[in-house]
């Protein structure tokens, strides 16, 4: 019989520390249950049997992984030569060191009294023992639950209880008795108030409030669990978009990194959806592209890019256009005048008024190809290649025709009338033409433009016998090669 009880408790063993792999359980409310089973008494009288036993309890949690369990049983010890009728009743403390979704190990261990009845005295009965009484009793083992649902469990238990009386069987030899149980049954247990099954952080009297599933860490599923979403983000643990802007809270808090409580993170008028899922703008950030425009006027006013600085790519942000230079961002040129408005703004023209586009030509000569025209107005002083102040008004119409037509080239002719020598007519007439060039020149004109040819008095176009024309023949030609 001891290779009973020992196999038993073996069992049992066996399973409390095999079997929690199946998952977290529950921490149970208040319950009870009953079990029924043998029992295996441990006397001096080697010869024992096993008897029926019954035991009926009440549990309460006492704090997490602990209760508290009142219990009473009804059985019997004996061998071949006595029986004892046993009624224990006692106290113990069950501790549930795991916690499993389906099953559930514990240890136990107590103290109570036990009221014994020797029914059948054995042949060799101590003269002069109790055959009826009451003693102490301290119970010790391990059990097994198995969940069969929400508030039904499946249990098996078994542990060694000791006495603190030697005639539970008739005879005092100086040694205690004691007494193997092992039972089976149903318990049936509501759940604990203070336990958190699902493990998200909330009690289920604190589920039960809130209306959430205290079997599910995520009631809503938008990836928060309900303990985070009520204890730190504030959130609503039953609606997995808490602000109604189209994200889960649980995007916004993990992926996003926004505000789970306000549609419009950032404040620039787009709501966090439209901005991560519908513009790629940045939540977190009210002007994305830096170009002093929030995303929401920018998308929402003004139709510009909020990706972009300057969505029209004429060189002004749309934050400058709009607010500084008013601007259109949508349009290079505001006004169509064939510049656009950040080449108007860096030369200081309007870019709101086209006729400023295109500046108004200054005055100059009319030549032609390969025509020559004399270049009235040029006064040097007598005998001199040295341009009098008299000449200005002249030498800028010359200057303008060469700077606004950059593709014209020319050749400056130097004449002179038939009086002096010939050989200081050539030389002066070339020094002229000379400093006419000069001239043009240190006002910025290419001097690969202009050629310069002096022809003295070769070429008159008055007669040389009148003062009027020898005043004709000393002149300045413009003859126009490209």
């Amino acid at each position: 019989m001891r290779k009973t009880y020992n196999n038993w408790f073996l069992v049992l063993l066996s399973a409390a520390i095999a079997l929690p792999m199946y998952g977290q359980y529950k921490d149970p409310g208040l319950g009870g249950g009953i079990g029924f089973g043998d029992t295996f008494g441990q006397t001096e009288l080697r010869d024992r049997e096993a008897k029926f036993f019954a035991r009926a309890f009440l549990r309460f949690p006492l704090v997490s992984h602990l209760q508290g369990e009142l219990g009473v049983g009804l059985g019997r010890v004996a061998g071949a030569e006595y029986v004892t009728q046993i009624i224990p009743i006692d106290y113990r403390f069950v501790l549930s060191p795991f916690s499993f979704e389906r099953c559930n190990p514990y240890l136990y261990a107590g103290g109570g009294a036990l009221h014994y009845d020797v029914e059948k005295m054995p042949p060799n009965a101590t003269p002069g023992v109790k055959q009826k009484g009451w003693t102490g009793v301290l119970p010790g083992g391990v059990g097994l639950q198995f969940r069969i649902d929400d508030k039904v469990s499946f249990e098996m238990s078994g542990g060694y209880n000791y006495t603190f009386k030697e005639e539970l069987n008739g005879v005092k030899n100086g040694k205690k008795d004691a007494y193997w149980n092992f039972l089976v049954g149903l318990t049936v247990t509501g759940e604990s108030g203070e336990a958190d099954p699902d493990g998200d952080g909330l009690k289920n009297k604190e589920e039960k409030q809130l209306g959430t599933d205290p079997r599910k860490a995520d009631t809503d599923g938008d990836g928060l669990n309900d303990g985070d979403e009520v204890l730190k983000y504030k959130t609503s643990p039953l609606k997995a978009d808490s602000d109604g802007d189209n994200l889960s809270d649980g995007d916004e808090v993990l992926k996003y990194r926004t505000d789970p409580n306000m549609v419009d993170t950032d404040g620039d008028g787009l709501s966090d959806y439209d901005e991560s899922m519908k513009y790629k703008t940045d939540p977190l950030k009210a002007d994305t592209d830096g170009d002093g425009l929030n995303d929401g006027d920018e998308v929402l006013k003004h139709n510009t890019d909020p990706m972009k600085t300057d969505s029209d790519a004429d060189g002004l942000s749309d934050g400058d256009e709009v607010m500084k230079h008013k601007t259109d961002p949508l349009k290079a040129d505001t006004d169509s005048g064939t510049v656009n408005d950040g080449a108007e703004v860096a030369r200081g023209t309007n870019p709101l008024d086209q006729s400023d586009d295109v500046p108004k030509k200054k005055e100059e000569l009319r030549v032609e190809v390969g025509k020559a025209i004399v270049l009235e107005g040029i006064v040097f002083k007598t005998g001199s290649a040295e341009i009098t102040s008299a000449s200005e008004e002249i030498l800028t119409k010359v200057y303008n025709t060469l700077e606004q037509n950059p593709e014209i080239t020319v050749e400056i002719q130097g004449h002179t009338d038939n009086t002096g020598k010939q050989a200081t007519n050539m030389k002066l007439s070339q020094a002229r033409a000379d400093a006419v060039k000069a001239h043009l020149v240190s006002k910025g004109i290419d001097e690969k433009r202009i050629t310069t040819k002096g022809y003295g008095p070769d070429k008159p176009i008055a007669s040389n016998k009148t003062a009027d024309g020898r005043q004709q023949n000393r002149r300045i030609e413009f003859l126009r090669t490209k």
